[in-house]
């Protein structure tokens, strides 16, 4: 478009013409822009929205002064792993060392634990770990009622926003809390368990803290760790 033509057109529009002998092209667009709105924010993907639902609700557990363990913990030990994770291990408690580093299963029993998922193939970043309870029992007792109650909107939430395919349960306390029961684990261990709660499969095996102090247990471990590798195919299927 010729000059003149160009300057007929913008004065046709009532767009003033600045004059500048360095940038003449870049005042004039500048002089077309429209200050007066604003550009539109990008949207939000569900991606964005399911970190932030994980990062508030790391953030409320961080917060969280609902029960007495809040007095004298270090850290809250929110969870960690692969957020996209297809199975879920949930433990008890935080130990000392996982009090220190803020961390689920760190400590002896944790070591254990990732020698266990080596065995089947697996990695700890490709499982998410968590606990019934966000904060340690200071004599390391068993997690009270109370605790529990005060505890468990934070990992329910977590199983929510996960939704992985299966769930291990790490011990008595975490088995009895997923299924609402008070049957002995040994008596929970072997099958599948399906409950309402979760919406998940469900399988129960021995806490690696207890297999320390009772290796004789690990043949049967190794037994549910099998059951949980066959689960897995299915839902492959």
């Amino acid at each position: 478009m010729q000059e003149m033509t160009r300057q007929q057109y913008l004065q046709a529009m009532g767009i003033q013409l600045w004059e500048n002998r360095l940038l003449p092209e870049v005042v004039e667009i500048d002089a077309c822009v429209d200050r007066s709105i604003d550009p539109e924010p990008p949207l939000k993907t569900d991606n964005d929205n399911e970190e932030h639902d994980w990062q508030s609700l790391q953030m409320m557990v961080e917060s969280c002064v609902d029960c007495h363990l809040h007095e004298n913990r270090i850290y809250p030990v929110f969870g960690t792993g692969d957020l996209n994770a297809k199975v879920m291990f949930i433990g008890e408690a935080p130990g000392a060392e996982e009090d220190r580093q803020g961390e689920p299963f760190v400590g002896q029993a944790g070591q254990l634990l990732n020698e266990m998922l080596h065995a089947v193939g697996f990695k700890r970043e490709q499982i998410y770990i968590a606990n019934v309870l966000k904060c340690r029992p200071p004599t390391n007792h068993t997690p009270e009622s109370t605790e529990i109650l005060a505890c468990e909107k934070y990992l329910t939430r977590q199983i929510s926003l996960m939704q992985p395919d299966l769930i291990v349960a790490l011990g008595k306390v975490s088995a009895q809390w997923l299924l609402k029961s008070d049957t002995a684990l040994k008596e929970l261990r072997g099958r599948i368990h399906y409950e309402e709660k979760a919406g998940v499969p469900i399988i129960v095996t021995y806490h690696p803290a207890y297999l320390l102090k009772n290796p004789v247990k690990k043949c049967q471990s190794w037994d549910d760790l099998k059951l949980m590798l066959s689960q897995i195919e299915k839902t492959k299927d």
